[in-house]
């Protein structure tokens, strides 16, 4: 499925889990509460294109990215979406894993990235770098629950991020994708269910990899 057809679910601060880590939470308490991507990116874009359009369409959207570039952002990407998140590696005598963050958040038409996309793969999605974030499951895991917690779309993301520009790429079949590249600050991956920490993105690294 093409991802920019994925609609990206948001809740606020207040229905996260208070007992994260708080290199994390200090950071999402700073920033301003996402309650709808979608939305926000097309206010950030400009739907300015149909008959519907106000006369002030571009001025509106002009105004609102002042506002809001380089403003700290924090949103929830809830378990039924969270399709960014895949399995790595994992090591079955040390319960060691690796999870993959591909930083495409989408939202309706449009999508937010951690960074700006250059070209699109056969399908037409935008090409990123992963992130990778890692961790160790609890004793008595093996490779099957760990697989499963994905497979049965057990996993909550939350992302702290910064808007800056907006970006087009050329699809294979034609016509363009539009998205706003960001300045991804920091990525919290949990276990949905019970809210466990899994991983943690923090100043461009994976926060828990032992050196």
């Amino acid at each position: 499925m093409n991802r920019c057809l994925v609609t990206v679910a948001l809740l606020l601060p207040a229905l996260a889990l208070a007992d994260v880590d708080q290199r994390f939470a200090r950071m999402r308490d700073a920033s301003e509460p996402l309650g709808s991507l979608s939305g926000f990116l097309n206010r950030y874009i400009g739907e300015c294109g149909d008959m519907f359009a106000s006369a002030n369409c571009r001025t509106k959207a002009d105004e609102f990215r002042k506002i809001y570039r380089g403003k700290k952002m924090y949103m929830i990407v809830t378990e039924d979406v969270a399709t960014m998140v895949s399995p790595g590696a994992y090591q079955p005598h040390t319960g060691a894993y690796v999870i993959n963050i591909l930083p495409f958040f989408a939202g309706g038409k449009y999508a937010l990235t951690h960074g700006t996309p250059k070209k699109t793969d056969a399908q037409g999605n935008p090409i990123l770098p992963l992130l990778t974030v890692s961790g160790t499951t609890p004793e008595g895991w093996n490779g099957g629950m760990f697989q499963r917690m994905f497979d049965s779309r057990g996993i909550r993301v939350q992302v702290v991020f910064t808007p800056l520009d907006i970006w087009s790429v050329t699809k294979p079949s034609g016509g363009k994708t539009f998205g706003v590249s960001a300045r991804v600050e920091a990525i919290l991956v949990t276990e949905g269910r019970t809210g466990e920490e899994l991983g943690l993105w923090l100043d461009g690294k994976d926060a828990n990899k032992k050196k």
